[in-house]
């Protein structure tokens, strides 16, 4: 439904470890996850990452396969597949702990909406690879931007708020969590961060809230807008902020405000309700992934 996307970033494995010392392996990372949500929402979407060629790459291919999410040529290689040990508390809230390397092949083009996000857009030598292709799609494709903060793997906000302020600069839309603007501006509030981002160029900055919902902002009209949560009986987090992104896109897809130039013209207008519709499909494709363990989003029939 509606147009191509590429997805650039990680995929790896979760190690999840459960308060009650129960261990699972989930397929995670947070652009697979985001990919594999546009795909169960309909949408034609292609993962370009790097895995290795063991028993988590063949998981993750398995785990793609299942919702017909192709991989872009170049994404295999011979090290070893990425992991992240998520230990969960018993609220189901997760902390990570991550074994990986990022690189990326050649990545391809004709997609009419590309997005990334995370560990991918900071870690080299990858983050290169991955801010170039940004550029260069942005001729002709909308652009998405999740910075999903991992201290573990990206030091001190210092280290990367400057990198991350320039993938913002370059994306149509971005999304983050409270979390992750706590971590990188040390607690300066939240519409603040949305007005500054908004100088930067996005077009829609939307900021998660947990299950208090999300902050909405539209630059060009200055407009900032509160968004109620859903209530949910929360199984663990893990993949809630992916799901939340793919929800994002996909009613900003549908309403024909991503894919391409003429779809940023769009989006620049008038296009609060539409904008404000998508994200309520986003806290309503979360509060499903969150009732349930692991990195599960909903297809598209769930939403009822």
């Amino acid at each position: 439904m509606g147009a191509r996307t590429l997805v650039i970033g990680e995929a790896l494995v979760d190690i999840v470890r459960e308060p009650d010392g129960a261990q699972h392996e989930h397929v995670g990372g947070s652009p697979l996850n985001v990919a594999v949500g546009l795909a169960r929402l309909g949408h034609d979407v292609e993962l370009a990452t790097r895995i290795g060629e063991d028993d988590h790459g063949r998981l993750i291919e398995e785990h793609l396969g299942h919702d017909f999410v192709p991989l872009s040529p170049g994404s295999h290689s011979t090290n070893r597949t990425a992991t992240a040990i998520a230990t969960t508390d018993e609220s189901g809230a997760a902390e990570y702990e991550f074994a990986m390397e990022w690189d990326l092949g050649a990545v391809p083009t004709g997609f009419q909406h590309v997005h990334t996000g995370s560990i991918a857009a900071v870690m080299q030598p990858g983050a290169t690879a991955v801010r170039t292709a940004l550029e260069q799609a942005r001729a002709t494709a909308t652009l998405s931007y999740d910075p999903n903060s991992r201290p573990t793997l990206m030091g001190e906000p210092h280290d990367v708020r400057q990198e991350m302020e320039q993938l913002i600069g370059l994306s149509d839309v971005v999304k983050a969590s409270d979390e992750d603007i706590e971590w990188l501006y040390d607690g300066t509030p939240l519409e603040e961060i949305a007005r500054l981002w908004g100088r930067l160029g996005p077009l829609v900055i939307v900021v998660t809230r947990g299950a208090d919902g999300a902050l909405v902002y539209l630059p060009r009209a200055d407009d900032m807008v509160s968004v109620e949560g859903r209530p949910a009986e929360v199984a663990d987090t893990v993949g809630a902020g992916d799901s939340f992104m793919s929800g994002l896109l996909s009613g900003l897809l549908d309403h024909g405000l991503l894919g391409g130039t003429d779809a940023r013209e769009r989006l620049a207008q008038d296009s609060r309700e539409p904008v404000l519709d998508a994200v309520h499909r986003a806290i309503y494709t979360s509060s499903i992934t969150v009732s349930r363990p692991g990195a599960q989003p909903p297809r598209r029939d769930e939403l009822v």
